[in-house]
């Protein structure tokens, strides 16, 4: 074939709906969800649902509807979603979900805590434990949601731990702490509860381990 006669059409760029979206992207419309149902926008049922779209959506034009008859944080008018335009608040890289509907979920033992984790518990309970975790960045967001349900999250404590939320007829209790140690990793516990508990506090006798240092003492 001459290439020269026929040459290779252009690949359009895609429509900004089918944007592919991003962990972000989804953080930042289930916090507007969950500010909805706060404000009696949503009931607990509709936000179940809505927060479950939300982290199996693949595209920006998937998010949107989900958001598209409640008002911007704030009271501020919306205007139809862009690329990028829904936040960046949150730390970067891939997001870790846990869910609990009706079951029970954990995270604990040895593992590599990631940037951010979403925790969703319905009817159902979920434990996140961090005593043990390895942390691969300093920040480290957990955004945590329990309806008729509860969220337990254990940190060691030499590091800082701090959060925001709010519990309807529920509880939502963070015990903030502040290392001593101003490279100590950072848990942010950001959290909402309706007939649930939201619980964040340090497991006595746990600390983070410095293992670099003790491998370097170990061989001399």
């Amino acid at each position: 074939m001459d290439l020269e006669k026929h040459p290779q059409q252009p690949v359009a760029p895609a429509e900004p709906a089918g944007i592919r979206a991003s962990d972000a992207d989804r953080d930042r419309i289930a916090d507007i969800l969950r500010e909805a149902m706060a404000e009696g926008r949503l009931t607990a049922e509709e936000h179940a649902e809505r927060v479950d779209a939300v982290y199996r959506a693949k595209t920006i034009g998937e998010l949107e509807p989900l958001v598209r008859d409640l008002p911007a944080p704030g009271g501020a008018s919306r205007s139809a979603a862009q690329p990028g335009a829904l936040g960046h608040e949150s730390p970067t890289g891939p997001a870790e979900n846990l869910v609990a509907i009706f079951s029970s979920s954990t995270r604990k033992g040895r593992w590599r805590v990631g940037g951010r984790t979403n925790a969703f518990a319905l009817f159902g309970s979920v434990e996140i434990d961090l005593t043990e975790a390895l942390f691969g960045q300093r920040l480290t967001v957990i955004n945590a949601t329990a309806i008729f349900g509860s969220v337990e999250i254990k940190v060691p404590e030499n590091i800082s731990l701090r959060g925001s939320g709010t519990g309807v007829f529920g509880n939502f209790e963070v015990a903030t702490l502040e290392s001593a140690d101003p490279e100590a990793p950072v848990v942010v516990v950001n959290g909402y509860s309706v007939f649930g508990s939201v619980e964040a506090k340090p497991k006595r006798g746990k600390f983070i381990a410095d293992l670099q240092d003790r491998l370097r003492k170990y061989l001399g």
